[in-house]
């Protein structure tokens, strides 16, 4: 591994420390130091790469807001009908739901600093829009808010549930919601 500024992939440890250390301990519990013994670097490197904590928390929350987004790509890119479509939707509420607790915990994380943060609100904002741009491709655009929020509440009710509602609740939830009859544009 190379050692000093010449490491290429400090930088990368360092995010994916924050989201581990913010995943266990919520946002209130990180610090340069913990985060820099997790990536196993020197604290110098804390501000070597970020100008300050919000830097990284900004950056290492981008780099998780691009991961769900990707799923909603994997999911969403195949689908070339409406039902196809229903169905994607399902999976993925699943996915998120059944996936791992790390990502739960670091989505409620982020929507509480964008309740206190306007810099935070603009991620979410900005990461909102690009999962409808998904949603978009097969519903009107007002159908695919709705659905977002959709995917958002019963993925946060199916993992935090002792007993989760079952694939067969979800799709009617998503064809109810879906069933407006508008397609995309």
């Amino acid at each position: 591994m190379a050692t000093g500024h010449a490491d290429p992939q400090r930088r990368e440890r360092i995010l994916a420390a924050t989201l581990d250390l913010i995943a266990d301990e919520g946002v209130a519990g990180i610090s340069h130091r913990k985060i820099a013994a997790r990536a196993g670097v020197p604290l110098g490197s804390m501000t070597y790469h970020f100008s300050g904590i919000d830097q990284l928390l900004a950056q290492a929350y981008r780099r998780f807001t691009d991961h769900i987004v990707t799923l909603f790509d994997t999911y969403l890119s195949a689908p070339t009908d409406r039902e196809q479509a229903r169905a994607a939707v399902t999976d993925l509420i699943h996915v998120l739901s059944e996936g791992s607790r790390r990502d739960l915990v670091l989505t409620q994380e982020l929507y509480t600093l964008a309740a206190r943060q306007p810099a935070y609100r603009e991620l979410t904002h900005a990461w909102m829009a690009r999962s409808r741009t998904h949603l978009e491709k097969h519903f009107a655009p007002d159908t695919a808010r709705q659905l977002d929020a959709l995917i958002e509440g019963l993925a946060l009710h199916r993992a935090l549930a002792q007993e989760p509602h079952d694939r067969a609740l979800t799709l009617e939830a998503v064809t109810r919601i879906t069933a407006d009859g508008r397609q995309a544009p």
